[in-house]
C-alpha cells in the first residue's frame, strides 16, 4: 500500500511527539545522553517533515486544513510537556522575574546589581540564583516593561513561561496570514511550529527571544497588507526587545513612509523614558557583554585576537545592514523569507550564539532558499552538550571543537549544494537547445 505524503505527515510528527515528549522528562539533564538522543531523533525527523512540506507545495483544500489542524494539536502536546517542567536554576528567566519585580518595587533594572547586599531583601526564591548577578540587565526597554507587565500578573517563571507559549502561538496563527496572502501552502506553517528548538527554549526555558520574533512577524504581515505605519512601529518595538532586527532596517528603505519610521523611532525613544538616569540612556550590562561573553561564535572568535569586541560586534551589525541592502537591491519583490537572511549573517560574526537566538529567524524559513537556516536550527541543538558539561564540573564554554565544526559544516555544505543547484540550473537554462 503506497503511503500518502498525508500519512507521511502525520508519521514524522507522531515521531517528533514521542522524541519530544521523552526529551522533556530528561529537561534536567539538558546536554546529556537521553536528552541528546531524544533531540538527534527529533531533529531528523523534523528535517525530513522539511522534505515533505517543500516537495508538496500545497494540499488540496480540506488535506491541507486537517494536516494544519492536527499538526498544531501535535505541537501542543509537546509544548505542554516542555511547559510543565521547571527551568534551569540560572536561566534567563530567573532574571526576567527580577527585572520586574524591580520595576514594580520602583528600582531601576539597569543599575541595580542583584548580588549587592543591600538589595538581599529585595529576591524571593526564584530570584536568588539568577546567572551573571554581579552585572545588572542588559536587556532593552521593550523587554523590560514585558517582564513588568507578566509579573503584575503573577511574578513567576511559569507565568512568563506560558505568555512566551502564547506568544509562540499567536506567531502560528500570524503565520498562516501571512503564507495564505502570499499564495503558500497552510502547511508550510509547521516548519515552524514543529521546530525542536521552540519547544525547548520557549516552552522548556523560557527566552524572551520569541516576543521580539512575534512583532517583526507583525511588522513583515503588515508590509505585505500595506499597513506601512503598523509595520515600522512593529519593527520599532521588536528593535526595543532585542536589538539584532536593527539590521533589517535596508529592506524597509521606500517599503514605509518617513514619517511612519519616525514614529517608530520616537515609539522606540518613548519606552526608555522610564529608564533614563540623570538624562542618560542606560545600556545595563551589553558592554560587558559584547566584551566579555563569549559562546559558539567561531566567526567573532577567528579575530578576536587582533580587533576590539566592540569593533567586532560593530562589523556584525554592518555585515548583516550590508546582507538586507544587496537583499533590497536585487530582490526588489518582497518576499518574507528574505527576512532571515541579514539577521542569520549578523549571527555568523557576533559573539555570542545560543540556541534561542535563532527564534527570531524560524518564522521566515519555510522555502527551499532557507532550508540552510533550518539545518542550523537542528545542528545548533549539539551545543546543548555545554550545559551537561558544566553540570560535569567544566568551566563554561568548553565546547569541543568538533561540535563547533558540524553544527557549521552542516549549514556550510547545505549553503554549497543550494548554490551549487542553482548554479547548474542556471547553466542548463542558458545553454541552447538543437
Amino acid at each position: 500500500m503506497k503511503i500518502t505524503p498525508e500519512r507521511r505527515v502525520y508519521l514524522l510528527g507522531a515521531t517528533l511527539c514521542v522524541a519530544l515528549t521523552i526529551g522533556s522528562r530528561n529537561f534536567s539533564d539538558r546536554g546529556g545522553p537521553y536528552f541528546m538522543a531524544s533531540l538527534a531523533v527529533a531533529g531528523i525527523a523534523y528535517l525530513l517533515a522539511i522534505r515533505e512540506f517543500f516537495a508538496t507545495p500545497k494540499f488540496d483544500g480540506r488535506i491541507s486544513r486537517r494536516v494544519v489542524v492536527v499538526g498544531l494539536v501535535l505541537a501542543a502536546v509537546w509544548h505542554i510537556a516542555f511547559l510543565r517542567q521547571p527551568p534551569g536554576v540560572d536561566d534567563d528567566i530567573h532574571r526576567y522575574v527580577w527585572d520586574g519585580r524591580l520595576q514594580r518595587l520602583g528600582y531601576n533594572p539597569y543599575l541595580v546589581v542583584p548580588n549587592d547586599p543591600a538589595v538581599k531583601g529585595l529576591h524571593t526564591p526564584e530570584t536568588r540564583d539568577l546567572n551573571n548577578a554581579y552585572l545588572p540587565s542588559p536587556y532593552p526597554p521593550g523587554a523590560e516593561l514585558f517582564f513588568r507587565a507578566v509579573t503584575a500578573i503573577r511574578e513567576s517563571v511559569f507565568a512568563l513561561k506560558v505568555a512566551f507559549v502564547l506568544c509562540d502561538f499567536v506567531i502560528v496563527f500570524v503565520l498562516l496570514d501571512l503564507l495564505r496572502s502570499t499564495g503558500q501552502g497552510a502547511h508550510l506553517v509547521l516548519a515552524y511550529a514543529w521546530n525542536p528548538l521552540l519547544a525547548i527554549e520557549v516552552a522548556g526555558s523560557g527566552h524572551i527571544d520569541i516576543v521580539g520574533a512575534l512583532l517583526l512577524v507583525v511588522s513583515v504581515a503588515a508590509l505585505v497588507r500595506r499597513w506601512r505605519m503598523i509595520a515600522a512601529v512593529a519593527l520599532g518595538l521588536a528593535i526595543a526587545v532585542k536589538f539584532l532586527p536593527v539590521v533589517l532596517l535596508p529592506l524597509y528603505w521606500k517599503r514605509v513612509r518617513i514619517r511612519d519610521a519616525a514614529l517608530a523611532a520616537v515609539t522606540v525613544a518613548f519606552l526608555y523614558v522610564p529608564f533614563l538616569n540623570h538624562g542618560h540612556i542606560p545600556i545595563g550590562s551589553l558592554g560587558t557583554y559584547v566584551q566579555s561573553f563569549r559562546f559558539n561564535g567561531p566567526g567573532f572568535a577567528a579575530l578576536d585576537q587582533v580587533v576590539s569586541p566592540r569593533l567586532l560586534a560593530g562589523m556584525a551589525v554592518l555585515l548583516g545592514l550590508l546582507t538586507a541592502t544587496w537583499i533590497r537591491i536585487t530582490a526588489p519583490e518582497f518576499s518574507p523569507d528574505l527576512f532571515a537572511w541579514p539577521m542569520a549573517a549578523c549571527l555568523l560574526c557576533a559573539p555570542v550564539v545560543y540556541p534561542w537566538y535563532l527564534l527570531w529567524l524560524m518564522p521566515f524559513a519555510w522555502s527551499t532558499a532557507t532550508v540552510p537556516i533550518l539545518i542550523w536550527t537542528v545542528s545548533i541543538m549539539l551545543t546543548y552538550l555545554q550545559w551537561h558539561l558544566r553540570a560535569l564540573g567544566r568551566p563554561w564554554g568548553s565546547l569541543p571543537g568538533w561540535v563547533i565544526l558540524l553544527e557549521y559544516g552542516c549549514v556550510a555544505i547545505a549553503a554549497a549544494i543550494i548554490a551549487l543547484r542553482r548554479i547548474l540550473q542556471s547553466h542548463a537554462s542558458n545553454t541552447p537547445r538543437n
